[in-house]
């Protein structure tokens, strides 16, 4: 397993890992995920190890709070082995206060995540959405204190936009307060956003990217093609409407060229997904889920070989799309404009 340095901070983090938004399945929506029980949790953590995977992530909000329960439980004795990355600011409850990045939120949200967890301290604490109603300040300055008081080692944050990102390292960089040092992101063959503005920022900033739903919301599994019906297990029934949106011909246009590559290298498709992930700028770790043994142990197989130059310029240009107004515009000036992927190979990547 490789290691990367997340981001501008001196945390070693694995390539890949672990999501457990499978473990719970407290509900409808986290049910069409996975509803992994401690038992299953437990055996799914060994296998992660045992490949050198130590980065295990959750959030108070995934099944109410159940999949850190049961991340907790199955870490076990083995704290000290571990990584632990946990969020909040999505509703908690239906009181006023019960979401948010406020200071009376995040207080009450950190000591509830502990105790679900079984430890003391979280090694990386997202804010898992930006709250434009409180105050960055306040934010920061209680993220800081939750440094300070050692019960968080390092924070982040996930599904910001670019000013909101600037905006807040600026805050921290003003008072001297902890910064975050990652930006957990949406990122996937079918859905390249990232690349326009984020990830621009990453690099300049060292911002480390880990990405969440590499498999763009279940689509680059490997069974859906063009002509053919939704395979009787996917999420894609239950959940389609909460993801990104995917045209049919984008995604059948992009499996085309996967399939390429796969029949070329002998991989399966999630491992080209999740490989091509491996290679972009900023990116320190992927985020992969699995509902079962079978499913980790393929995905894990992602690392330890990498698509060819060629392979990857295939998936780039098949996957293109024609990006948003400043973009296009700034694709004219590309003398002195690159984009992050254009001159990859000359970018540093956290962690080399």
């Amino acid at each position: 397993m490789d290691y990367r340095r997340l981001g501008h901070s001196g945390l070693k983090v694995p390539v890949l890992c672990f999501g457990t938004g499978t473990f719970g399945g407290g509900n409808e929506f986290f049910k069409a995920w996975g509803a992994s029980d401690v038992a299953e949790a437990t055996r799914l953590l060994d296998i992660c190890l045992e490949a050198g995977v130590n980065f295990f992530d959750t959030a108070d909000v995934y099944s109410r709070g159940l999949s850190e329960e049961i991340l907790g439980k199955a870490i076990g004795k083995r704290r000290h082995e571990v990584l632990i990355s946990t969020k909040a600011t999505f509703p908690m409850g239906d009181g006023p206060n019960e979401l948010g990045s406020s200071r009376h939120h995040l207080l009450a949200a950190c000591e509830a995540s502990l105790r679900r967890l079984g430890t003391d301290y979280i090694d990386l604490y997202h804010m898992h959405g930006f709250d434009a109603l409180t105050p960055v300040e306040e934010t920061l300055q209680t993220l800081n204190t939750l440094v300070e008081s050692g019960k968080v080692r390092y924070i982040a944050c996930s599904n910001f936009s670019g000013w909101h990102l600037m905006k807040s390292l600026g805050v921290s960089e003003e008072y001297g307060w902890a910064r975050y040092c990652s930006h957990q992101v949406y990122y996937s063959l079918i859905g390249r956003d990232y690349e326009w503005e984020l990830m621009p920022l990453g690099i300049d900033q060292e911002v480390g990217a880990t990405v969440w739903s590499p498999l763009g919301w279940g689509r680059l599994t490997g069974k859906i093609r063009r002509g053919q019906p939704l395979p009787e297990t996917s999420r894609l029934h239950k959940t389609a409407e909460q993801g990104p949106p995917v045209p049919d011909e984008y995604l059948y246009k992009v499996m085309d060229a996967v399939d390429e590559i796969a029949s070329e290298t002998g991989k399966t498709v999630p491992q080209i997904a999740l490989n091509w992930l491996l290679q972009r700028p900023t990116v320190s770790s992927v985020i992969i889920g699995a509902r079962n043994e079978e499913q980790l142990r393929q995905n894990l197989a992602a690392v330890g070989w990498n698509l060819t130059p060629d392979q990857v310029a295939r998936l780039d240009q098949a996957s293109e799309v024609t990006p948003p107004y400043p973009y296009w515009h700034q694709r004219q000036f590309r003398e002195r404009n690159p984009t992050p992927v254009q001159f990859s190979g000359s970018v540093v990547r956290p962690g080399e």
